[in-house]
């Protein structure tokens, strides 16, 4: 294809095709991530975005703003534009209890001169609070709320939340349209970034919020992608047009949710404050169980009429007020601090406390998170502190209370040593968390060890899952890795809820395991900051496990994509002596693999012109159908066996795309974007044994 092509319209069957993408995607995200009810798993997701994104890349003229592709981060922006909110964004006045919500009602119908009044009522989201800008159903702009007149111009960040259509649902869409709702974080995906945080030794978030306003106001919208965000919508600010209700506040939000924009399922129509109370005891009863954090409730005169007449007071609404829960805190005494040593070997000071009352529940222990923490809070044993606990999050210290400091009180110091298994702990120079480094023998960590080990993409045993490792370590039978090869068909069998044809299969399938290759036992042994692709390039680097365990920091850092930190974590593990003891064991066991000289390097510049490339070392592969007797992953370990990288989409950066037998959508993007097809399974064989040979340097037709 030729540049006036690319820059040409895509034919009328590609545009309709690309529509339908489209279409497909945004229906999925809808059901995903505001309905919270999938229709498709991933990799359905994922195929479908993939064609459009390489359906776009052969035709940039077709893309447009509302494309699920253009939700993707921007690079950084040099500051935040300021916007003017056409109607103020105003802040809400506080009820903090029954007398002031009573007060409120009394107001409300004594200005209006009625008896009863009925009130839209929904949850305070403890988030942050932007609005949306949609032009003839498409978003254009998003806007933080900033002192209510003007905010800050956060649009590429905003199309990065899913949950925010980029074209909004239906007919008789208004010709703007501003929308007002918060911006949040849900509980387990705020979890699973502080895990992600404590994995990498980065600091923690203190709350979902905190984490929230972080990514939301991040000059590099990637950053803001990389975080699980959602939003809720609240209410209208400028309306022209359109066919949006004019009656009451509830028929509104209905509106809101038939054009896909996501509002809080939790929301209902009340009479009179006895309503309005029930509904904020209902609410708080369950408050422990929202999948996100709340810090009231808010009610809304539902008559829009209604609320016109009542107007303003200051920067408030009259017709509108956020009741508030109590905080969910308390003070206790710190009795000790303890250390607990986790499944991934990271080290948790917990502080023991006098038994407390708080958010619903008796509280003895709350997380310290690090040595860091714990001194940068200064606690101490003895010390009077705030402890705080909301919802399911595991209760922390969050103030100590020096005035109350007994004399004397020690400081705290993380042991040497682990206080499971003894061996030595470590700390890594930009790390946060400590760890033991005893990770193949230390007891709290075994569970989790035997799991990876076993995992797919390690030794790949079949039919050990989390059941059985529980019971065999439980049970006393396996202790470290080695033990697993050591069972026999008897003690399986002897395993609750085991068979004895299911204690044969996963006897075999152990045993079947004793042959693997170097990539996947170095994977298996779950190094810290070792994944899958970086234990292929190690052992594609050294060849042999020996020459791995004996290799410098240096030498393991001239590995690709292995920095200071990988070959840091790499040499502690191996000088770990127990981590040794049981590698010993597991080649005493039978655990062997193939072991030879160091696979060729791709060359570290392109060739010079007329020279020879090999065929495959750096090359991208794609797999697509069913090849004739190799699996999808022997393909792909022969494939990086040679040099070669195999990834999941196509894209115009792929080399190769290999086809086996029903072959799907990729096959058909390989040809539309002039892809090199390698047809059969012979074919990639005869490729791969020309790798590392001065080979032509054209791609096979």
């Amino acid at each position: 294809m030729n540049v006036g092509e690319a820059a040409s319209a895509p034919p009328a069957a590609v545009a309709a095709r690309i529509a339908a993408l489209r279409d497909q995607l945004s229906h999925h995200l809808y059901r995903y991530h505001v309905l919270d009810d999938p229709e498709i798993g991933d990799a359905d997701y994922d195929r479908l975005f993939a064609e459009l994104q390489a359906l776009e890349a052969q035709w940039p003229q077709a893309v447009t703003p509302d494309s699920p592709t253009q939700r993707v981060g921007a690079a950084p922006a040099v500051d935040f534009a300021p916007v003017a909110h056409r109607v103020p964004m105003l802040s809400l006045n506080n009820a903090f209890d029954d007398a002031d919500a009573t007060a409120f009602d009394r107001r409300v119908r004594e200005a209006l001169g009625v008896e009863t009044v009925a009130y839209a009522v929904e949850p305070k989201f403890d988030g942050l609070a932007v609005s949306l800008l949609y032009v003839d159903g498409v978003f254009v702009e998003g806007a933080t709320r900033g002192d209510g007149t003007t905010g800050e111009n956060v649009t590429a960040n905003l199309r990065t939340v899913a949950a925010i259509p980029l074209r909004l649902a239906g007919d008789a869409l208004p010709r703007r349209l501003e929308v007002r709702g918060e911006v949040l974080m849900l509980r387990a995906d705020f979890d699973a970034l502080n895990a992600a945080q404590d994995a990498r030794g980065d600091k923690r978030f203190a709350n979902p919020r905190n984490a929230a306003a972080g990514a939301l106001r991040q000059l590099d919208a990637r950053v803001t992608a990389a975080r699980r965000l959602t939003f809720f919508a609240y209410g209208l600010g400028e309306i022209d047009g359109g066919d949006v209700p004019h009656a009451t506040h509830s028929a509104r939000m209905a509106w809101l949710a038939e054009r896909r924009l996501p509002v809080a399922r939790d929301r209902a129509v009340v009479t009179g404050v006895d309503g309005l109370l029930r509904w904020y005891r209902e609410i708080g009863a369950r408050r422990a169980t929202l999948p996100y954090d709340i810090d009231g409730v808010v009610y809304k005169v539902d008559d829009l009429a209604a609320q016109a007449r009542l107007g303003f007071v200051s920067r408030a609404p009259r017709f509108a007020i956020a009741h508030k829960y109590p905080p969910q805190e308390a003070e206790t005494r710190v009795r000790a601090i303890d250390v607990q040593v986790g499944r991934t070997g990271a080290l948790t000071p917990v502080a023991r406390l006098d038994p407390v009352f708080v958010g619903g529940v008796t509280v003895t222990n709350a997380t310290l998170h690090n040595e860091d923490e714990v001194r940068r809070k200064d606690v101490r044993v003895g010390d009077t502190v705030v402890v705080r606990r909301a919802g399911d999050v595991i209760p922390e210290v969050v103030a100590v209370r020096m005035e109350h400091r007994p004399d004397a009180a020690p400081l705290f110091t993380m042991p040497a040593t682990c206080p499971v298994c003894q061996s030595a702990v470590a700390r890594g120079e930009d790390e946060a968390a400590s760890r033991c480094t005893g990770g193949l023998y230390c007891s709290a960590q075994r569970k989790q060890a035997l799991l990876h080990f076993a995992s797919r993409r390690a030794l790949d045993i079949e039919g050990l899952g989390e059941k059985l490792v529980d019971q065999l370590v439980d049970g006393g039978h396996v202790r470290t890795l080695a033990d697993l090869f050591t069972l026999d068909a008897a003690t399986l069998g002897g395993l609750e809820r085991m068979a004895a044809k299911s204690a044969a299969n996963l006897h075999a399938a152990i045993d079947h395991a004793k042959q693997t290759t170097l990539a996947r036992l170095v994977h298996g042994l779950g190094i810290r900051n070792v994944g899958e692709a970086t234990a292929r390039d190690l052992a594609r680097h050294f060849g042999s496990l020996d020459a791995l365990m004996a290799a410098p920091v240096e030498q393991l850092a001239e590995v690709p994509d292995v920095g200071p930190v990988v070959a840091a974590s790499l040499r502690a593990f191996f000088d770990e002596p127990h981590n040794v003891e049981v590698i010993d064991a597991l080649r005493a066991a039978g655990v062997h693999w193939p072991e030879g000289p160091p696979a060729p390097r791709p060359a570290t510049s392109e060739p010079a012109a007329g020279a020879a490339r090999d065929p495959v070392i750096g090359r991208t592969f794609v797999l697509t159908g069913t090849l004739a007797t190799l699996t999808r992953d022997a393909a792909k370990a022969r494939i990086e066996a040679a040099g070669g990288k195999v990834t999941g989409s196509v894209s115009k950066r792929t080399d190769y795309v290999v086809a086996g037998e029903a072959a799907g959508t990729k096959l058909e993007t390989a040809r539309t974007l002039g892809i090199a097809v390698i047809d059969s399974e012979a074919a990639l064989l005869a490729l791969l044994d020309r790798a590392g040979s001065a080979a032509p340097g054209a791609l096979p037709a």
